[in-house]
């Protein structure tokens, strides 16, 4: 069990606010007019979260929680009093972790605790309300392989040289003239993230006690168990570097490890009041390839300035690669396979490309130059667009 007593300091500050509340609530108090698209809200469902866990919710007065499986020391008691809480988990004596938090004197006078690896921990939050405790057994996703490759919603990249040929992601890349009922593209939604099984949200007060930068890259090998040098570990080293690559042109980026954040960074860029979150829908989950149709139903446009696109990125817990983007539009397309499955799929289109990579795989895929044309894409069903309305 890997330990961080040091930071929680810090996470009286960052977390005291909002300690009580789950990444949804989070959304809900922050955005109440705007609803969680489903590929989002599909995220917050761990895999990881033991059926067993215990959430408990505590007034004013005292009170003694046990979150085990009726053995001594194979759990987390708290006790919260009047003084503050006190913090025990582990697997028995020598072996657990013991923390003692006084009342907080910060905004809404509570803190975040948290102990032991990520998907595979204790949370505690105590908060104006009282405390909430969460506690995580199971691990996270299996690496199932996928190797790494320049990421094409990242437009300072070039493509690869197989990349126009094997990356299913090329095939939605479109011209938006091309945006008309009855056109037939070749599409698969579902993006693969290398991992057997979805990788989901932890709360914010959880992933920002876990480093993602490179100068750390071997203690975050550490933190998930991941062999260095491993098809997992280039994988993860090329979502960092992709992270903390300059911007394109005057775009500005951010790489959300949590809901929250992304909820923070959107919200900065777009504003709260007349804000919506959308992402493409397929009625049928891990559809293949096929040829779909943009039916009679109609395009229709949702926005037409400025959005903030967020990219699920390959990690081993959810992380969106998000950017401000000037001069797009947002389109709802509606389409139909060959086999009669139907998807609301979400498109975004670039009016302005001229500071993208020459080489960058839409223009290889469709033989257009930068600044030029408008440059559309479908999102893949895990992808979410913000824009203002």
């Amino acid at each position: 069990m890997i330990t961080r007593l040091p930071l929680i300091c810090l996470l009286v500050s960052v977390t005291a606010i909002a300690a009580d509340l789950s990444p949804e609530r989070y959304w809900n108090k922050a955005l109440p007019n705007t609803p969680i698209p489903s590929s989002l809200r599909h995220l917050l469902t761990a895999d990881f979260t033991d059926e067993k866990s215990t959430n408990v919710q505590v007034g004013k007065g005292g009170v003694n929680v046990n979150a085990g499986k009726g053995k001594p020391g194979g759990g987390t008691a708290v006790n919260v009093g009047k003084g503050g809480v006190h913090v025990d988990t582990g697997k028995g004596k020598g072996k657990g972790t013991h923390v003692s938090v006084s009342g907080g004197k910060g905004p809404g006078g509570g803190v975040g605790v948290h102990t032991g690896k990520p998907g595979k921990r204790t949370d505690v939050g105590v908060g104006k309300g009282g405390v909430i405790v969460h506690t995580r057994h199971n691990g996270k996703p299996v690496y199932v392989g996928v190797k790494p490759g320049p990421n094409p919603f990242v437009y300072n990249y070039a493509a690869s040289k197989t990349q126009l040929h094997d990356d299913p992601k090329a095939a939605l890349f479109f011209l938006e003239k091309d945006m008309v009922p009855g056109k037939e593209m070749n599409l698969r939604f579902n993006a693969e993230d290398g991992y057997d099984g979805k990788t989901t949200f932890l709360p914010r007060g959880e992933a920002e006690t876990v480093p993602f930068e490179s100068e750390k890259f071997s203690e975050i090998l550490k933190t998930f168990s991941v062999k260095p040098g491993s098809g997992e570990a280039e994988m993860m080293k090329k979502t960092i570097e992709e992270c903390e690559a300059k911007r394109v042109g005057g775009e500005e980026k951010y790489c959300a490890t949590s809901l929250e954040s992304m909820v923070d960074f959107s919200v900065s860029k777009l504003g709260k009041d007349h804000v919506r979150a959308v992402s493409t829908e397929v009625a049928e989950k891990n559809a293949p390839m096929q040829k779909y149709r943009i039916t009679a139903a109609g395009v229709k446009k949702l926005s037409d300035d400025k959005s903030v696109v967020c990219h699920k990125q390959k990690y081993p817990f959810a992380v969106f690669y998000c950017h401000k983007a000037m001069m797009t539009s947002v389109y709802s397309v509606p389409l139909e396979g060959e086999n009669g499955l139907r998807a609301k799929a979400v498109a975004v289109c670039h009016k302005n490309t001229s500071a993208w990579n020459p080489n960058h795989l839409a223009f290889k895929v469709l033989k257009v130059k930068p600044g030029t044309v408008p440059v559309c894409h479908f999102l893949p069903e895990t992808h979410v667009v913000w824009f203002s309305y």
